[in-house]
């Protein structure tokens, strides 16, 4: 039994070695990265220290705010600046982090592979929710900002009242843009 033991711990112990500590701390790395992309969506999509409930059904604001008074528009316009400086910053980070693993002359090809693989995607995500928020600006609207995770969109516009016709507007921008289907689009009013 103490063989079976000692031919198993050779085996784990040669694995490692063959992979490297180095490969191991850029995988784990990504994980990070991915990991707080993660927990940015989750806490996204609750509430803010605002009371902002994003989860909100669309068409509803928080009661406690009246659209006329001037610290409402500060704060309405510092919570759209905040929201895509703070997007941009977690994006630059992960790509920077994902840029390191690629670059590192160490990392496997694999490793590599998929790290070239998801700055891909963040700057698919990153140009079609651009292209989201550019469009629906163009449709008269002051302030938007897109967030695209998975299969779901959250659409973000100022507005004292969205009429169907905007609501379809916005719909259609977003499943031309991304092909998210209206069902998956959750627009909410700042």
């Amino acid at each position: 039994m103490n063989t079976k033991w000692d031919t198993m711990k050779d085996k784990v112990k040669g694995f490692c070695q063959k992979v490297g500590k180095r490969n191991f701390v850029i995988f784990g790395a990504v994980l990070l990265i991915a990991a707080a992309v993660t927990i940015n969506l989750v806490i996204f999509s609750q509430e803010d220290e605002e009371g902002f409930d994003y989860n909100q059904p669309t068409g509803t604001e928080p009661q406690d705010e009246t659209p006329n008074d001037q610290n409402t528009e500060t704060s309405v316009d510092s919570y759209f600046s905040s929201v895509q400086v703070s997007r941009q910053r977690s994006r630059d980070e992960a790509i920077e982090v994902l840029q390191s693993v690629v670059d590192n002359a160490s990392s496997t090809e694999a490793a590599k592979n998929e790290a070239l693989a998801e700055i891909n995607k963040l700057a698919t995500v990153m140009a079609t929710e651009s292209n989201i928020e550019t469009l629906i600006l163009a449709k008269g609207f002051e302030e938007c900002v897109a967030v695209i995770s998975g299969d779901g969109a959250r659409i973000v516009v100022r507005s004292d009242g969205l009429t169907a016709a905007q609501i379809s507007q916005i719909n259609e921008i977003v499943y031309t843009e991304a092909g998210i289907k209206p069902a998956s689009v959750t627009i909410i009013e700042r």
